[in-house]
């Protein structure tokens, strides 16, 4: 199976390099399955049921949040109803929506998709690892599902790297979301997970992450907070991982980077001879 996982979107940006590229690359690379993070996908800020309708038109399968899950509140009524749009798992109990998913490729194969929180500089959430833990105990990875992937949304490498082997050999792509930079580390750990500390983000690379560059370079300075932030408005690099599995396992086969538009050097990865 061929996966693709885009990194976070951030504002018009990351909303436009997603509709110009991710049709093609559907294609392109033959694509059984695409997740997309959309939490910043409004303004910078959360995102609206509008922006999830057009992710889902330009090929997203399913949607991821983080910690900006709710900044629109508007979308708490929508994910009532949307089993595509997910938030981290480890919300407390009550919170709208729902964290995992088992969803239905169109060629009939199973991709549960789970979107947890870290907790190292995040929101005091719950124990990031149990609820992994406790969402992998229902699943099987090529027994009860074809394909896992998680986003695992947090601010601290470490903390990633160490879910990340955590989950080895029992998802088939462990990707970081959060940073919004692209990390180097792309690779496939020794149990067969693919894995990459952070996916990136869709959005503007001319910015300090997605935001125009004024008023995050003024807080750094002035030590104060100074006017809202606004993200940067020039031509976005949609960041994502692709991975390809092994029927039988779910295993990871290959994992590579993918960077297309914007400033950042390209690549996309060429599909190997059956």
């Amino acid at each position: 199976m061929r996966l693709l996982f885009c990194g976070d979107v951030v504002g018009r940006p990351g909303r436009d390099a997603i509709a110009a590229h991710l049709p093609g690359l559907r294609q392109r690379l033959d694509l059984d399955f695409v997740v997309v993070n959309g939490e910043n996908a409004a303004s910078g800020f959360g995102i609206t049921d509008k922006i999830c309708r057009q992710l889902f038109e330009a090929g997203a399968d399913v949607i991821t949040g983080g910690n900006h899950s709710w900044d629109q509140r508007e979308v708490m009524a929508y994910i009532a109803g949307e089993p595509r749009l997910l938030r981290p798992q480890n919300f407390p109990a009550g919170t709208p929506g729902r964290g995992s998913g088992v969803f239905e490729t169109r060629r009939g194969k199973k991709v549960l998709v789970m979107n947890v929180m870290g907790q190292l500089f995040m929101e005091d959430l719950d124990d990031a690892f149990a609820c992994i833990a406790g969402m992998l105990a229902k699943h099987r990875l090529g027994a009860t599902v074809d394909a896992a992937i998680l986003d695992f949304h947090a601010e601290a490498t470490s903390e990633k790297m160490a879910a990340g082997h955590f989950v080895d050999g029992k998802v088939s792509l462990f990707v970081g979301t959060h940073t919004h930079v692209p990390t180097a580390d792309t690779m496939v750990l020794n149990g067969g997970t693919a894995y990459q500390s952070d996916a990136g983000m869709c959005g503007d690379y001319d910015s300090v992450i997605g935001m125009e560059k004024t008023v995050p370079i003024e807080r750094f300075v002035k030590k104060v907070r100074g006017e809202r932030l606004s993200v940067a408005g020039g031509e976005g690099t949609l960041c994502a991982v692709f991975v390809e599995t092994d029927d039988a396992t779910g295993l990871a086969r290959r994992v590579a980077p993918v960077r297309l538009g914007g400033r950042l050097a390209e690549t996309v990865p060429a599909l190997l001879s059956v």
